[in-house]
């Protein structure tokens, strides 16, 4: 993902005049900010899947959860039980005080079911269900996030943008007139203008417009902790809209790999070198394990030798931390991690076009859910929560932090 934040932060310079964003750099309030914070309660404090460790979550100050929400509907038509079980998930949230922000299912959810999003004669499917969704949870969620990161292949394939913004469209447009007090929008992998450029003509039905932000973790341009400033403002100029932090957060360990480290690594599928990979690329894949080797297959569109050795895959295929991907002053260990929540709840809960910011996530992770290995930094080790539930240092820092929020 690092090339392709990278690469969206350097095109969004390209689409706001310097003016306009020079003057909502002056602006001290929003209004309709300030009414998507009285409806959500106030500020949002949220955490993306917290296994329902509830009195976790209420010592450390968390009032929202982030959950994605399953496919409703069999092939048949009717309802999946694992849609039903999370009901009962999220009846046990709301219960015990908890809002909920929910995610809806993917474009390849869809597809599964059969109805391509791409068809204009589904369509009038993709409503229906859409609608379906914000009826049937009503009492259970209290704002809806459209898909998620969409521009993100693993996330749009085989969606191309211009059809993934029509598929977010679709969906506010199908659920503005059914939402009540329920906040609806839509959010993405960093500031990504090409999506936000396509969403105008739907922002008229966003109570918010999302976005995810790891600078330090994915990204090694501008690493310092302004960045948020920069383009969480950016993103409210570019749209006009309240700005809800959907997902962010710091990872707490990982470094780079030396040469003779990562040789190791190569040794383990039979090679000495990735020369030696690329010689015969395709029955080196074949020995990955199972989830390597269908990201390649999957999301490789060129030559596979070049996404696992020179793109960001191979941040995973190594379990590395690259050289330069951290903010200043904001190591990747545990007391680094607890550092950066100290310091960027405050700034967050004083820009005024800001509604919220939910940490990703709650509790590390056994493995990697990319690259299935249970050594990559990447996506292990994002927790409040170690995987054994003991309280990191960053819980106790988030704990206070929110507590300064009103």
């Amino acid at each position: 993902m690092e090339a392709y934040v990278r690469d969206q932060i350097l095109a969004a310079v390209r689409h706001v005049p310097f003016h306009i964003l020079a003057s909502f750099c002056k602006k001290k309030s929003s209004p309709e900010a300030e009414q998507v914070r009285r409806r959500a309660g106030g500020f949002i404090k949220g955490v993306c899947h917290p296994e329902e460790r509830f009195d976790e979550l209420k010592g450390c100050g968390m009032e929202w959860v982030r959950y994605d929400i399953p496919f409703p509907f069999e092939a048949d038509g009717s309802i999946r039980q694992s849609y039903v079980e999370f009901k009962k998930t999220l009846a046990g949230y709301v219960e015990r005080g908890f809002r909920f922000l929910g995610v809806t299912p993917f474009p390849r959810d869809y597809i599964q079911f059969g109805v391509d999003p791409r068809k204009p004669e589904n369509e009038a499917r993709v409503r229906e269900i859409a609608v379906f969704l914000i009826n049937d949870l009503r009492g259970l969620i209290h704002a809806v996030q459209v898909t998620n990161e969409m521009g993100v292949p693993r996330f749009t394939l085989p969606l191309t943008m211009e059809e993934a913004a029509r598929f977010i469209g679709i969906h506010l447009a199908a659920m503005y007139p059914h939402r009540g007090d329920i906040l609806l929008g839509y959010n993405s992998a960093g500031p990504q203008a090409d999506l936000h450029q396509k969403m105008k003509p739907w922002l008229q039905y966003c109570d918010y417009v999302g976005i995810d932000i790891y600078i330090g973790c994915f990204v090694s341009l501008g690493n310092w902790i302004q960045m948020y400033d920069l383009l969480l403002r950016y993103l409210w100029s570019f749209t006009g809209k309240p700005i809800l932090l959907c997902e962010f957060g710091y990872i707490s360990g990982g470094a780079p790999k030396t040469a003779e480290e990562k040789r190791a690594v190569l040794q383990r599928y039979g090679v000495n070198s990735e020369a030696e990979a690329r010689a015969d690329i395709k029955n080196f894949v074949e020995r990955l394990n199972p989830d390597m080797k269908n990201q390649v297959k999957d999301n490789a569109s060129g030559d596979w030798g070049d996404f696992l050795f020179q793109l960001d895959f191979c941040n995973h295929f190594y379990s590395e931390m690259p050289k330069g991907t951290v903010i200043r002053k904001y190591p990747h260990t545990p007391e680094g991690q607890a550092d950066f929540y100290r310091d960027i709840f405050p700034r967050l809960a004083k820009l005024p076009f800001v509604v919220g910011a939910v940490v990703y996530c709650f509790s590390d992770s056994d493995k990697c859910y990319v690259c299935g290995q249970p050594d990559c930094p990447t996506e292990t080790r994002w927790g409040l929560l170690t995987t054994g539930r003991e309280k990191k240092p960053s819980y106790y820092a988030v704990r206070d932090a929110l507590a300064e929020i009103k």
